[in-house]
């Protein structure tokens, strides 16, 4: 997995609390805030609301559909992208009737 440097502004309390668990753990700022931010991500992907947000980003063409895997698993990406496909013929279908 490649990693990419990231830019952002956090409140001067959260950044120390952050410091002195990096201490207390012996880790660095950075796997902290992995961790932390892993075990969000964690959390929200159980919730069934936020899956189906994926998908509509995913539908939308806002996201990959590797991004989709990632999010709802390889087996409902798979039925999700099938779907989508049958939606966009059937958007084609209908623009080539509409020109008829």
């Amino acid at each position: 997995m490649g990693t990419t440097r990231v830019n952002f502004r956090l409140p001067d309390e959260l950044l120390e609390k952050a410091d002195v668990a990096a201490e207390v753990t012996h880790k660095n700022r950075t796997e902290i805030l992995k961790d932390a931010l892993n075990e969000y991500l964690e959390e929200v992907e159980d919730d069934e609301k936020f899956k189906e947000s994926v998908v509509e980003l995913y539908l939308d063409d806002r996201i990959t559909f590797e991004t989709l895997k990632e999010f709802v698993g390889r087996q409902d990406a798979e039925s999700v992208r099938a779907s989508k496909t049958i939606l966009d013929q059937g958007d084609e279908i209908a623009d080539e009737l509409a020109d008829l």
